[in-house]
């Protein structure tokens, strides 16, 4: 179970700084890194860090896929999350 919070933190981590290094090339009008990565480190269990990235540096927020898409992500990962620390099996009735 470490690993798995070890990969949280990681994900969260990586997708809170790809946010900033994004920012900073926007504002160099440099190679940018894709919206498919922001969103697929989201999907990937990063999503907190994502949206948490969004705020602190005020990136992506007038994109409706970003301010819809990432917290609709953000749940999606807190229920994964609980069905793993709770060892719910997922698509059970």
């Amino acid at each position: 179970m470490k690993y798995f919070y070890f990969y949280l933190a990681v994900v969260n981590v990586i997708g809170f700084f790809l946010m900033r290094y994004d920012k900073e090339q926007s504002k160099r009008s440099r190679w940018r890194v894709s919206e498919r990565r922001l969103f697929a480190y989201a999907a990937a269990g990063g999503a907190l860090g994502v949206w948490a990235g969004m705020l602190a540096f005020r990136h992506k927020t007038k994109h409706w896929s970003f301010v819809l898409g990432v917290p609709a992500l953000l749940v999606v990962n807190a229920a994964c999350v609980y069905a793993v620390l709770t060892r719910v099996p997922i698509g059970t009735e």
